[in-house]
């Protein structure tokens, strides 16, 4: 239905959109009766020209277990607002299945069946709900699907965010889809960078393709805004220029960030190992790159125990936020220890990261909520599991994701614990919360579990397995980021998440980021976080792709030896 606002206004008065703060319906008083409203969408739409309407195209259909993919030829024209999917079980009586935003070409249709064959049509709709022609039909056919193809199914999927949902000028990820279009996430680009090995490993793409979106995204690293070689923490696609997202703070270098963004270009520098010009390019840029990185300044002085997470150009250590783990930070201390041109001494790892004195133990105690693992050895057991290392019972689970998608946690040993050992008994213990389900959440159990950090019905939450912190929501990302520690449950939460919620969870960048089933409450996005680990530590469980390239780097292994020299 539409509505000119004049019929609220009159025909001489201007309404300015922003003005309106909210609608109101009431009922005739002569009509006591009781009335039932059901609102779908309300929104306001500008008096546009009509759409010049095209037949549209559809390039491919491909049938999985329960769902298929369409694609089509992309929509530029800002004057079309959705492109309309239309389904049929018979080829002749099609009902519409779905919109997309046009701006990407393609659609999951969750069928919810396996085994049949569907056709397909689409249309365009423009800014006033006028349709064009319906394209010509395709048909494509679920079938069954082997563990294996599902585990490609999903990895192709989230690759798909750092592919087809990139940022145009840079190539790199964006923080949420749907989200802002134009600001990059720098952490999640590194991740991100990971995810394009894998797809161009699984030939998703083909290595060309790759390679030339490493060209681009190269050249804009090269002249993006840094400091002291450091990058910040969101960026401006189009401009280059750090968005202090996080409000005028925000406005300088985030080492982890950069972390995690160099962590995917040293795995990408090992992997285009070519002889030809193009590969050697995306090489040079990426070391000079890594050598620029001064992760010595962020010591802040030549004697402190800590990596500090930021500095400002204009406010300098205004956060002054020091790095202690047990947390996701691991993998910043590692690489400031192997830096083959700004090092820091490999003793940071324990007088900063394991830190355990009064600082580190207040620090842990802070954020725990609890003195268990405050001195970052925990040693205590949680059901039935014990915990060499991690506060309370471990913490969310991308603790044990985010530093360990290119550093191997088989080969990292300290003087407390073997990390993948660690890291499996944190999973393990997550795993058995949701089964035990202390909360008595909706959802919960053997195949519905791994407490980390997501969207949620009231926002950005980093849920772990204690009843103080755990808000019911399940993000899919934390068991299938999982495989490697614990392959069987893993398996399970996928199967369970895509067979049995995926009509509510599966899109066209995989999972959606997080579910509450206690609320009736499924996130609208995609995390650029959470969708690139799926692609990365499925792969390492499969082939330990990522691990191998990036424990080859020659830096890597200098880096792990000069710490391998701290311990006792």
């Amino acid at each position: 239905v539409l509505l000119p606002l004049t019929l609220f206004t009159g025909k001489d008065t201007t309404l300015v959109p922003s003005a309106i703060t909210g609608l109101e319906f009431s009922q005739s008083t002569r009509d006591d009766g009781r009335k039932t409203i059901y609102l779908d969408d309300i929104e306001l739409v500008p008096d546009a020209v009509q759409a010049r309407f095209w037949k549209p195209v559809i390039v491919s259909a491909t049938g999985y277990a329960k769902h298929v993919d369409l694609t089509w030829k992309g929509v530029t024209d800002g004057a079309i607002k959705y492109v309309k999917i239309y389904r049929s079980a018979d080829g002749k009586n099609y009902q519409p299945v779905g919109i997309q935003d046009p701006r990407r070409a393609r659609y999951a249709d969750f069928t919810g069946i396996t085994g049949r064959t569907f056709y397909y049509k689409v249309s365009l709709v423009d800014q006033q709900f006028r349709e064009s022609v319906l394209s010509e039909p395709v048909k494509a056919a679920t079938r069954q699907m082997t563990d294996d193809e599902l585990l490609s199914m999903v990895q192709e999927a989230s690759f798909r965010y750092y592919w087809e949902g990139a940022e145009k000028t840079s190539g790199l990820a964006r923080e949420n889809i749907a989200g802002r279009s134009d600001m990059i996430a720098t952490g999640a680009s590194g991740f991100g960078i990971m995810a394009l090995v894998v797809g161009a490993e699984r030939k998703f793409i083909t290595r060309k393709q790759a390679v030339e979106r490493f060209l681009t995204i190269t050249a804009f690293l090269e002249k993006a805004e840094k400091f002291h070689g450091v990058f910040g923490h969101f960026y401006n696609g189009p401009s280059g220029k750090v968005e202090p997202f996080f409000g005028r703070r925000d406005n300088g270098g985030d080492l982890v960030e950069h972390s995690f963004l160099m962590q995917g270009l040293l795995t990408a520098r090992a992997y285009f190992n070519g002889a030809d010009a193009a590969e050697k390019q995306i090489r040079d840029r990426i070391t000079r790159l890594w050598e620029q990185s001064e992760w010595d300044w962020y010591r802040k002085t030549p004697d402190n125990k800590f990596l500090i997470w930021h500095w400002s150009p204009d406010q300098a250590w205004v956060i002054n936020h020091p790095l202690i783990g047990w947390n996701e930070t691991m993998v910043t201390y590692l690489l400031a220890i192997a830096s083959p041109s700004h090092a820091v001494p490999a003793s940071m790892y324990y007088s900063g990261w394991a830190n355990q004195d009064s600082t580190g133990r207040l620090y842990r105690e802070g954020w725990g909520e609890t003195s268990e693992g405050s001195m970052y050895t925990n040693g205590n057991t949680y059901n039935g599991i014990r915990l060499d290392v991690g506060v309370s019972s471990g913490g969310p689970l991308f603790f044990t994701h985010y530093s360990f998608m290119g550093y191997d946690p088989h080969g990292l040993t300290d003087k407390y614990t073997n990390y993948f050992t660690n890291n499996q008994h944190i999973a393990q213990i997550s795993h058995q919360y949701s089964v035990m389900n202390p909360g008595r959440y909706k959802g919960y159990g053997d195949s519905a579990w791994g407490l980390t950090a997501s969207d949620g019905p009231d926002g950005y939450s980093a849920d772990e397995p204690v009843l103080r912190k755990d808000l019911g929501k399940i993000a899919p990302t934390g068991a299938i980021s999982s495989f490697p520690y614990t392959p069987v449950q893993s398996m399970k939460a996928l199967k369970n998440y895509y067979f049995n919620y995926g009509d509510v969870l599966w899109g066209e960048y995989g999972f959606r980021d997080a579910f509450n089933p206690s609320q009736n409450w499924v996130s609208e996005i995609y995390m650029g976080l959470n969708q690139a680990p799926m692609a990365v530590m499925i792969e390492n469980h499969r082939t330990g792709l990522l691990w191998r390239l990036f424990m080859s780097d020659p830096d890597i292994k200098d880096g792990l030896k000069r710490l391998a020299r701290e311990r006792p």
